[in-house]
């Protein structure tokens, strides 16, 4: 079955008005910091498809574990006819939950709900070309603004992986479970990834590889503002800077100024000043424990049915369903 034509809430136009606002709002911010969605550029994606690979960073692994191992109980326990993706990037593991649903004789139709459309276009591409009798029907926008206009068709389970949901604060995370709450309707599902507390020093070195790849990952935000917004950030005077945050139980991934240093972003007209140290936030990756996930998740109306981990207990996924 081809692939439908993209349902189009956010074209380049209002992606570029959203960067400018948020670009905007982070550098004036004190302390600074910048928005994690603005990583993925087409070599951001790559580097983070090299990172899932390196040795220190397990998420990926374990997550991909409970599937392996859970993908038949998370079909039956949901029974899905539509499946939905959201921030689904390329895809690759949501293909196992594809397969078991498809031989579960269930699935209709994938939903993949992603902010780039050409990453978009090549995942519906490599779902169509590997289930060809599902109905592929891509959606191009943002988690946190457009959950409202997802299709609604019978049965959904919707999909957050990856513990994606760690980059949002406790406002935005409850803001964004109850967006997905109600969009949720009778006999749909969904299925969270959620990275749990550990040893902050193996916490750090996924965020702080020996090879250097995150730090090329993290300054890659500074090439961004300097083709999009026409930025003159030198990325080679900033140096990676991963932190354990055990208050929040989150990392801190941010950029430190290695020397004072002026920047002009010229689409926004503005001037910026960065002290020898000074310290540019670009991500926070929250860290989870059962109870904490189950209380958000009732804080939006959620129940937890399911609750599945990896043989390490480095990774959750919990399938809800409303109250």
């Amino acid at each position: 079955m081809p692939v439908l034509d993209a349902t189009i809430h956010l074209d380049p136009v209002a992606l570029a008005a959203q960067m400018a606002i948020d670009v905007r709002a982070g550098l004036t911010a004190d302390p600074k910091t910048l928005p994690p969605k603005y990583f993925y550029d087409a070599r951001g994606s790559e580097l983070f498809d090299e990172i899932t690979r390196l040795d220190e960073y397990y998420p990926t692994r374990a997550e991909r574990a409970i599937l392996d191992r859970h993908v038949v109980d998370i079909a039956r326990a949901c029974g899905a006819e539509t499946l939905v993706e959201l921030g689904s990037g390329t895809s690759e593991k949501t293909q196992l939950l594809i397969g078991a649903l498809t031989e579960a004789g269930t699935l209709r139709r994938f939903v993949p709900f992603d902010v780039d459309p050409a990453v978009l276009k090549d995942a519906s591409a490599a779902v169509a070309e590997r289930f060809p009798a599902l109905e592929v029907e891509p959606v191009v926008g943002d988690f946190e603004k457009h959950l409202g206009q997802l299709p609604r068709h019978p049965r959904r389970l919707l999909a957050f992986l990856g513990s994606t949901i760690g980059n949002l604060e406790p406002a935005e995370r409850a803001r964004f479970l109850s967006d997905v709450r109600r969009t949720m309707g009778q006999g749909d599902a969904f299925l969270l990834g959620t990275d749990l507390v550990k040893d902050p020093a193996r916490l750090v070195a996924a965020y702080d590889d020996a090879r250097g790849v995150t730090a090329e990952f993290n300054k890659n935000v500074l090439r961004v503002l300097d083709r999009e917004l026409g930025a003159d950030f030198d990325p080679t005077a900033f140096e990676h800077v991963a932190r354990w945050d055990a208050e929040h139980e989150w990392i801190e991934m941010r950029l430190r100024s290695t020397t004072r240093q002026h920047v002009r972003v010229a689409a926004l007209d503005l001037e910026v000043d960065f002290a020898e140290s000074e310290e540019l936030r670009t991500e926070i990756s929250a860290k989870f424990r059962r109870a904490g996930v189950g209380g958000e998740l009732a804080d939006a109306g959620l129940r937890v049915a399911e609750w599945w981990t990896d043989p390490d207990e480095d990774f959750g996924l919990s399938l809800s369903v409303p109250l």
